[in-house]
């Protein structure tokens, strides 16, 4: 051939299929001429699956390119070429549909491969007049310039994992085939090294498993929804004009007045449903559902291994498999869809006033998604009423705080109360008017008002429950779910991608053993290690919190004792405070630390227990990840709250840790300041950061890190560079969704601080409520924007989050009664009003509540270096507690007064909890789980179905009496008439009753 020929050459009818799929032209399909005698056994079904040609193309020619390019042919002038035939990318929607423009890819399944030195060349992808597919720079030209290529040669052999990966690929495609999909390959993508096969599921296989899954469709029949009447019907239509500016305008959200009846879909029973148009009868989620079904339940069998696509995932035979987004939701020119829809009605902060298009959101997501954020939305909106008495509340302290006695009483400097020293040694006496800020500012927090918001708190908590309980139950019934337990039953036993690897794993080590098995599934035996290792590593991690906890104490102590030793006045009055807001600080970076390392143990912990399928690993998963959190957050505040000054002793018999560091005390207004600093610090620092710039920051980085990885693995071909991707390329670099765990659990740990200690910072539940407002979008934009599509799955409820609410609202009860009992003054203030005032006021209560200690007493080398710091001698200091004077017979005991305050306490908590939990449950009564309306839409569906079918029944009983009526008026006529004639009727007759009866 001479230099500048340009070589072309015709495959063959003859040539199998699939034999030059291993030559040297790799990422070109090639066909026969004949398809129709293309062999089915390949694996795949050429005329449909993996071809690019048109189907009356016969032949396809293949170019010598290394010919093109000696003639003057380059890379910059291929768009002359391409200019040729019509841009397939457009015809295909950039990836939403197949080739051929008509068939919709419902999943991908992404793998890595590898080529051969010889065969870097990503040639162009086959279509009409062989100019359809995309250009790639090659690395080498194709070899034997001006030679003709030999056909049969193979590409060199690849390693035996990766040979192994593409015989299991090959196999499992070649299953799916043959279970009705069909599928599309590209490898010729920007990506390199990075196969795509494209899924599609035809009408048949659709209808199929819609059938075995049970999936509910709208039939024709159309029924009118129960309207209300009279004053609520003004009422409504009043509430609805108000509200029209916050609601999305999506059609899914307007309010309905008809609704189709639903019905499990039947092959049998088609004419029951409205098929007028069969590409949209079933959505993209549930296509996509539909074919995740299939792909779970598929095996790759080699030997007598089962291999599902979870376990192809787990050993990396594919990558990913992911459903397709909708297409693009920004830029110029963009059609409109859901995930468009989406981004600008919901997943923008433009739009936080709004409500949420929440059928839309299960419309695209699913049911399961949709339920979460749908809870989102009713927590967030129940916090409105709260936080609206928690401002009431607070705003009532600021109201009383200069009428209030015992403030007042600190403040008074007449008093000249001398305290005794915070710590040995260096800190000195000092005067109780120096906290007189810390005391006004206790009364803030620490008034009646904070009973009564305790009180409706736990009231609330009880009713927001059973609000979401009704909410759930009319989502159920708008989307169908209605008798679910069924579907949900035959969904949640497949086998995880880990379980079958470790079944495979034992089958094959006592296959080598004994060279026979049986069926192999894991025993606690198998598990043991396992669960040895989380039980050692929970106590553990639970231990490490607890440690640094204590850590934070001691630096405390020591802080506090070494700042006492500063000469200035100012620098000893601001200790307290200086302490407490480093701690703080120091706990919140450690609570923030430790969330992420327990997230990542938690995980690990529950993976190495092997749980056999999703819900079991998700429920395990939630159990631990919820405990280690929960410790971690809340450790920190129980100290504050329940153990700080208490274990102090008293002046000349201190508590001391390591004999060194003397316990700390509760400033003189008590510790419900210090519990409301430590709880609100953490709580904000925690929604800021944790919550939300990470969740904001870390998707970012990663994406950034994921093209700056692309842009240096990008081929430098302008043409290529310049191509707009496909939507499962774009879609690829998206971050995988990793489920919904971490978005329950940030909202469980703030209804744990919007409800256990709510008596200590009545402002906590304003700041959930701006935290959740900005949440909701940025979820909403995450799911939207920044992560794959996940595979929409079915639920009718939030699963175990709901019990877990359930909890944490009854211990909200009773840790509350004990904040209030035991952490603020308010029980002591009643009975020193009522036991111990002698004009029944609070004057003289601060005195009541000191006692008094003889300087004398304190123990060698502890007494202050600085005894006349104040300018005066000291004989008598005061502390803060119920003892006996030092002039007393038994000095320096607990005083009666002790036990009388102990035994109001007690009572108080005991009369509280069970009043608050009658009050609930009472509540929990009254409201009905369902709302009587939907139940009478629910047995109103019941009803017409009964007669649909008694209809349908009827109508064929006439059609059989009518046969009946004809066949018996042709007997008679055949019994006038010849035998001939006779013969034939009862040939007919005859016919007519074996007429199956679902004609």
């Amino acid at each position: 051939m001479e230099k500048d020929e340009i070589h072309l050459r015709r495959l063959p009818a003859t040539a199998p299929w699939g034999q030059h799929a291993d030559s040297e032209f790799h990422g070109v399909d090639f066909l026969p001429e004949d398809l129709s005698e293309a062999p089915e056994e390949a694996g795949m079904k050429v005329n449909k699956k993996y071809s690019c040609l048109p189907a009356e193309e016969k032949g396809i020619h293949i170019i010598n390119i290394r010919a093109i390019e000696d003639i003057g042919y380059d890379q910059h002038e291929s768009t002359l070429l391409n200019s040729l035939s019509k841009n397939p990318d457009a015809d295909c929607k950039y990836g939403l549909y197949f080739r051929d423009g008509k068939r919709k890819v419902d999943y991908i399944l992404v793998y890595h491969y590898k080529r051969s030195s010889a065969g870097r060349t990503l040639a162009r992808r086959a279509q009409q007049n062989d100019a359809c597919v995309r250009s790639t720079k090659h690395d080498q030209p194709l070899p034997g310039k001006g030679v003709q290529l030999e056909m049969g040669e193979s590409e060199p052999h690849m390693d035996y994992h990766e040979d192994d990966k593409r015989f299991r690929r090959e196999e499992y495609e070649g299953n799916l085939v043959e279970a009705g999909l069909e599928l599309e390959r590209d490898e010729d993508t920007k990506i390199h090294g990075i196969g795509f096969v494209k899924i599609h599921a035809p009408w048949n296989v659709l209808c199929r498993e819609a059938e075995f899954l049970k999936l509910k469709m709208p039939t024709k029949k159309m029924y009118q929804i129960n309207q209300t009447h009279g004053l609520l019907k003004k009422i409504n239509s009043v509430i609805q004009k108000i509200t029209e500016p916050i609601q999305p305008k999506v059609a899914e959200h307007k309010p309905q007045t008809v609704k189709r009846l639903s019905y499990p879909f039947s092959r049998e029973k088609q004419h029951l449903f409205d098929l007028s148009d069969k590409d949209t009868f079933f959505d993209s989620k549930t296509r996509s559902t539909i074919v995740y079904e299939i792909l779970k339940r598929t095996t790759c069998t080699k030997a007598k291994y089962s291999m599902g696509i979870t376990s192809l995932l787990a050993n990396g035979v594919y990558s990913a498999a992911y459903p397709l987004h909708d297409g693009d939701y920004e830029g110029e020119n963009v059609e409109p869809n859901d995930r468009k829809l989406l981004c600008e009605e919901w997943a923008s902060y433009g739009v936080f006033y709004k409500y949420q298009p929440i059928d839309l959101v299960r419309k695209y997501f699913g049911e399961k998604i949709g339920l979460y954020f749908a809870w989102l939305g009713v927590y967030t909106q129940m916090l409105i009423p709260a936080s609206i008495v928690g401002i009431i509340v607070f705003l009532y302290g600021c109201a009383t705080v200069d009428e209030n006695i015992p403030s007042m009483e600190m403040c008074d400097q007449r008093n000249n109360i001398t305290m005794c020293p915070l710590c040995d040694k260096t800190c000195s006496y000092w005067k109780m008017s120096s906290a007189c800020a810390t005391a006004r500012a206790s009364h803030l927090f620490d008034n009646p008002a904070t009973v009564f918001f305790s009180v409706f708190m736990a009231l609330w908590a009880a009713t927001f429950m059973e609000h979401w309980k009704r909410k759930q139950m009319r989502l159920n019934y708008r989307w169908d779910l209605t008798g679910f337990e069924e579907e949900e039953e035959a969904v949640k036993d497949h086998p995880r991608a880990e379980y079958e690897a470790k079944v495979l794993e034992k089958s094959l080590r006592k296959e080598h053993k004994h060279k026979e098995t049986d069926k192999e599934k894991l025993t606690w035996k198998d598990r043991f290690p396992a669960y040895l290792t989380n039980f050692v590593g929970i106590i553990f991690m639970v231990g490490l919190t607890f440690a640094i906890v204590f850590g934070v104490i001691i630096y405390r102590i020591s802080t506090a004792a070494a700042l006492a030793i500063s000469s200035t006045p100012s620098g000893r009055s601001s200790v307290r405070v200086t302490v407490t807001a480093t701690a703080v600080i120091i706990n919140l970076v450690v609570i923030i630390i430790l969330d992420e390392v327990y997230g990542c143990i938690a995980r690990w912990l529950t993976q190495i227990e092997v749980p056999k399928t999703d819900k079991n690993f998700e429920e395990r998963l939630i159990f631990k990840a919820f405990l280690l959190k929960f410790v971690n957050a809340y450790t920190p505040i129980f100290y504050v709250a329940f153990f700080k000054g208490r274990f102090v002793g008293r002046p000349g018999d201190y508590v001391y840790i390591f004999h060194s560091f003397r316990m700390e005390e509760c400033a003189p207004g008590g510790c419900l300041m210090e519990l409301c600093i430590q709880l609100s610090i953490i709580m904000l620092g925690k929604q800021l950061i944790q919550n939300n710039l990470f969740e904001i920051g870390i998707p970012k980085m990663k994406k950034f890190i994921r093209y700056l990885k692309l842009k240096r693995r990008r081929s430098l071909d302008h043409e290529e560079h310049m191509k707009k991707k496909q939507r499962y390329e774009v879609d690829y670099n998206l971050e995988p969704f990793a489920g919904l765990t971490p978005e329950y659990m940030e909202m469980i740990i703030q209804f744990g601080f919007v409800t256990l200690f709510v008596a200590s910072f009545p402002l906590a539940p304003l700041f959930a409520l701006l935290n959740n407002i900005i949440e909701i979008r940025l979820d909403a934009k995450k799911f939207v924007t920044e992560l794959r599509r996940p595979v929409a799955v079915r639920a009718k409820d939030i699963g175990i989050w709901y019990n877990i609410l359930r909890g944490i609202g009854k211990l909200a009860v009773i840790i509350n009664a004990f904040v209030i009992s035991f952490t603020s003054d308010f029980i002591p203030r009643l009975v020193y009003l009522y036991m111990y005032s002698e004009n029944g006021t609070m004057h003289g209560f601060v005195n009541h509540t000191l006692s008094s200690f003889n300087v004398s007493d304190f123990q060698a080398g502890t007494a202050p270096n600085d005894p006349l710091d104040l300018g005066y001698e000291v004989q008598i200091c005061r502390y803060k507690d119920y003892r006996e004077p030092p002039w007393s017979e038994n000095k320096y005991d607990i005083s009666k007064d002790f036990w009388a305050v102990l035994a109001a306490r007690l009572a108080f908590v005991i009369v509280f909890q069970n009043l608050v939990m009658f009050m609930s449950e009472f509540v929990d009564w009254i409201i009905p789980d369902i709302p009587k309306d939907i139940s009478q839409q629910i047995h109103k569906e019941k009803v017409l179905m009964v007669e649909v079918f008694m209809r349908e029944e009827q109508g064929k009983l006439q059609m059989l009496e009518t046969w009946n009526d004809k066949d018996k008026k042709k007997g008679e006529n055949c019994n006038n008439h010849s035998p001939r004639l006779s013969r034939s009727c009862s040939g007919s007759l005859s016919s007519c009753h074996s007429y199956p009866l679902d004609v």
